[in-house]
Parts: C-alpha cells; structure tokens; sequence
C-alpha cells in the first residue's frame, strides 16, 4: 500500500473546495480589463459581453480600459490580479506577438494567465489615401518600390495586428516603407483620412464606408478569400499568394484562477458568441465567432506565438 504523505493528504482534503468555490462565484463585480483605448475591438467586444455575463451570473461585469505599453499593462495588472475570477483579461493577437517583440515585459502569458476562451477573428483591409497615384494593389505596389521610403503608413501601434500586417506585407511585396505609429486606431484614422499618411491597415467595417466616400481608396482585404462586406476589393492573397493577417479576440484570467470557474466562464462565452443573433450582428461587424473549448483555446495561443514569432522574424520587425 503506497505510503500517505502530508501534502497527497492535504490535496485530498481540498478537493471538494474547487467545485464549491465554482458555485460560490462570483460574489462580487468582475472586472473586464481591456489593455488597449475605448471604441477599439477589443473594447466593443468586451461591453457586448459584459450585460449577458452578468445577467447570467447575477453579478455585474465592469469593463475597465488601461491601455499603453502595446497591451503589456493591462495584460500585467491581470496577471498580478488574485487568482479568484474576479479579474479578466480581454486580449488579442497582440498579446502573443509581444512573447516575441517585447522580451522585457513584465508578465510570460502562458505561465502568468490562463485561457478561457476565444471569442471572434476579423480580417483587414489596405486603404490608401486618394493622393495615392495607385488604383489597383499591383499599381501600388510598382509604385512603392519605383519610391523608396515616400509611403507612411499609419498603424494603431507597435506590435498591433495591423503593424504586423502591414510589414509582413512590406516584406512580401519587396517595397520600402515607414511605420508612424499612433496611441490607437481613431488617431490613426484620423491620420490617413487627412492625407498625413499614405497607407493604413484597418478594420473593414470602419473603412467600408470611408472607402465608398471616396475618402479613401480599397486596395485589397487580408482574408484568403474576398470580404462579403467590401466584394469590390481584391483579397491581397490575389497578389501575394498565401498572404492573410488577422485581429482575432479571447478571454484570459490569472494563472491559477480554479479551473472550474474557467470552465463555467468558458461554457457560458461559448453560449453567447453561439446564439443566431450573436453571430448575424458579429458578421455585420466583419467578425466570425469562433468558440473553442478550453484546452482548444490553449493550444490555438501556443500556436498562434509560433505563427507571430515567424512573422515578426519574416519582417525583421522590432519595437519602435
């Protein structure tokens, strides 16, 4: 008979406390902390979950923002929050490429936060400014490289997916250009839309209607097939074959929150991100849920860091 001793004892005696502090909680406001500005993905999406959430756990979830340091510390005060489950992390991919850009951050993510679930993906699309003496994404392209260092691009930050996207596309079209970075994507918006920059990855949705105003030209979208809500612009990957970058969204909480309220959490996002009406208004904002079991949205992080860090070493890409 194998010998007991004090800690298989003392794990044995805590047992039955995960699943009663499963059903305990919350017993307070959860606080949704967002690591980037307001009106941003990552923000819009953590309010659309925040009221079912609540109405499904009878407590309050507050999203709170704390942007800066591309998303380090917002992700940090997550990560030195108490494992208790009254502290989220709403991430992105930039999250994951920091493991590789951003080697003096303060927190490791898989070792100091633990996933919960995937909430949506979304594609890109290039706009250029109408000054742009370019058309059509080749004519762009020969253009650029016919220019050497003419063309700035605006980006919502070092490390963002869109300055991934648009220096890996810099890399994969052989052209010169230079990243001038802005505290979010409104700012840089803004930027392009006045002309002070030439060329700016961004949202679809957002640059659908500037696009049909004129105010900005469509050159090609990032997904490996043509967008449903801007059909009139090439995927990218029509020129650059095997080209395609992303924003995707997910849920995180510190490291050794009980795995049993990470499952409830986990059920109940899938829920949500499910529903028919969840994924006709997702798609509206060029946004495909995609919910994941727990261990499947592990896996998929891990991969994804892989993924970022080849990118980020194809670009030869580093912090500004």
């Amino acid at each position: 008979m194998a010998r007991l001793t004090r800690r298989t004892l003392l794990a044995a005696a805590a047992l039955p406390a995960a699943p009663a502090l499963a059903q305990a909680w919350p017993t307070r406001t959860v606080r949704i902390i967002v690591p980037f500005g307001l009106g941003g993905s990552a923000d819009i999406a953590a309010r659309f979950l925040a009221e079912p959430l609540a109405q499904a756990f009878g407590h309050p979830f507050v999203v709170e923002n704390r942007p800066g340091g591309g998303g380090t510390i917002g992700a940090d005060a997550v990560a030195k929050a108490p494992p208790d489950g009254h502290t989220l992390l709403l991430m992105s991919n930039t999250h994951t490429a920091n493991e590789t850009l951003l080697p003096n951050r303060p927190y490791v993510l898989m070792r100091d936060l633990a996933p919960v679930a995937f909430i949506n993906i979304a594609h890109h699309v290039l706009v250029v400014h109408p000054s742009v003496p370019a058309r059509t994404l080749p004519e762009f392209i020969a253009w650029a490289r016919a220019n050497p260092g003419r063309v700035d691009y605006a980006s919502s930050g070092p490390g963002t997916p869109y300055h991934i996207a648009a220096e890996v596309f810099r890399a994969r079209a052989g052209i010169e250009i230079t990243h001038i970075p802005f505290r979010g994507s409104n700012e840089a918006r803004t930027a392009i839309l006045a002309g002070q920059v030439q060329m700016m990855f961004d949202a679809i949705p957002t640059m659908a209607e500037q696009a049909r105003a004129g105010r900005v030209r469509a050159l090609g979208t990032t997904g490996p097939e043509r967008s449903p809500l801007l059909p009139e612009a090439p995927a990218i990957a029509e020129t650059l074959p095997g080209y395609e970058a992303s924003i995707w969204l997910g849920l995180m909480a510190p490291a050794g929150t009980p795995a049993a309220v990470v499952e409830r959490l986990n059920a109940e996002v899938n829920r949500i991100m499910s529903l028919p009406a969840t994924r006709e208004a997702q798609l509206r904002m060029g946004a495909l849920p995609n919910p994941m079991t727990v261990a499947a949205f592990d896996a998929y992080l891990r991969q994804d860091i892989q993924r970022q860090a080849e990118a980020i070493r194809l670009a030869r890409i580093q912090a500004d």
